[in-house]
């Protein structure tokens, strides 16, 4: 099997204590049915991943389901991996893990499933692009996204008659409109530091190119010429929030922004059900940060929230066709349908499908493909750039921020780097 024990040496620091890991299921129950153990990473949505499980096993007679939702699932993953107790499908999210599991032999391709034609080639391109090196193959099925800019009270707006800005100028010039009649234009929460790449991310899309990681890799450009005006700007930003960001977590910014203490929450939709459990009623919209002086130059920051990936295993062990059933059902319509209900989410299938209201600023950019991922997806957790994203917004050192920068990337990504060198160097690419 390709490269799978390479996990052991990626992952053997996330090693946890044997009672805390879950137990693999076999290929079969004793009723004869062929069991397929789905594992997913995100706890918020266990609700609608229960009523699926249930709906699966009631209109399935030859395929039993079983969906695991654990706190922390990743890393529970890792050290599953480790000890070669691989589930049948994985469920997680468009980020470097993905990468990681690409590369070390994990996940199956998945090319020959059917309902990948049906796939947003958008969504389809943002995961070719995690790849470490190219990769013949498809190794994940794009399910859901989620879309972060500037969610804004839309009730507010049309009481003051704001307009949506669609340039950096007007950005800031509506900020100061905002301000001047006594309103916080933003609230930020920077307590929790990954809510600073909320606003690094979609600044970052628009003003850096969407394959700046791959070409800092490649040794074509560095991160002090390629996010400088990514820091420049963010700085500029929080300007427009509340006092001391650093004193308060996401939880405070989403209550504060439900009742109304500012116009804006530069955020993604994800935040959308933990704003309206303060506030039901609230009515929220949201826009594409426009870091660009160019309206053209806008593009929607938006990621693979959570995709399904075969495993390997599950091919070896002949049950392809049971897991591909799985994914033909989570992906029917009314299934899909009711996971953006559940969770305010967007498609990564096309077809017609209801969004949110909050989505109702970036849906064009959406059905246009006009979107990049989130700069962030390719951040070794090592680097911890959100913690230095937040240590810089308060010592307001650009040069020093970028210079870290650029020399803790080539410190944590020194194998990646060499990886992705000998492949061009292989390849003859320059």
């Amino acid at each position: 099997m390709r490269k799978r024990n390479k996990m052991v040496s990626l992952f053997l620091a996330c090693l946890l204590p044997a009672s805390m890991l879950l137990s693999g299921c076999g290929s079969q129950d004793n009723s004869g049915k062929i069991e397929i153990e789905l594992v997913q990473y995100k706890p918020e949505a266990v609700g609608v991943f229960e009523q699926l499980e249930e709906e699966f096993n009631r209109t399935h007679d030859n395929i039993h389901l079983t969906i695991d939702s654990p706190n922390d699932a990743t890393t529970i993953m890792k050290t599953r991996f480790i000890r070669e107790d691989y589930p049948d499908i994985l469920g997680i999210g468009g980020d470097i893990n993905y990468s990681y599991f690409i590369d070390a032999g994990i996940l199956a391709d998945v090319s020959d499933y059917p309902g990948m034609a049906d796939i947003n080639q958008g969504y389809r391109d943002i995961l070719e692009g995690l790849e470490f090196v190219p990769t013949e193959g498809t190794y994940g099925v794009p399910y859901v996204a989620n879309a972060a800019g500037i969610l804004y009270n839309r009730e507010m707006f049309k009481e003051h008659g704001w307009e949506i800005p669609e340039t950096w100028e007007e950005l800031i010039a509506l900020c100061e409109e905002i301000q001047s009649q006594g309103i916080l234009p933003f609230y930020y929460g920077f307590k929790d530091t990954w809510t600073c790449l909320a606003p690094w991310n979609s600044l970052a899309v628009g003003l850096a190119p969407a394959d700046v990681c791959q070409q800092v890799n490649a040794g074509k450009t560095n991160f002090t010429t390629e996010y400088r005006e990514v820091a420049e700007k963010i700085e500029q930003l929080v300007a427009y929030g509340e006092e001391g960001p650093f004193a308060y977590g996401y939880n405070d910014a989403c209550t504060a922004f439900a009742n109304g203490e500012s116009a804006m929450f530069a955020i993604g939709s994800y935040a959308v059900p933990q704003i309206k459990s303060v506030n039901p009623d609230m009515d929220i919209d949201s826009f594409v940060t426009p870091g660009s002086s160019d309206p053209d130059g806008n593009t929607l920051n938006s990621g693979v929230d959570l995709q399904f990936c075969v495993t390997s295993a599950c091919v070896d062990e002949g049950k392809k066709e049971a897991a591909y059933e799985v994914l033909s059902f989570l992906l029917a319509d009314e299934n899909l349908q009711m996971y953006l209900d559940d969770q305010s989410a967007v498609p990564c299938k096309m077809g017609d499908f209801t969004l949110a209201p909050n989505l109702d600023g970036m849906t064009e950019y959406i059905t246009n493909g006009k979107m990049a991922d989130y700069q962030d997806h390719y951040y070794p957790s090592e680097m911890a750039v959100d913690a230095q994203i937040q240590t810089f917004l308060i010592q307001k050192d650009v040069d020093a921020f970028l210079a870290k920068f650029d020399t803790d990337w080539q410190r944590y990504n020194r194998d990646i780097i060499k990886m992705v060198q000998d492949y061009n160097k292989a390849n003859g690419i320059q």
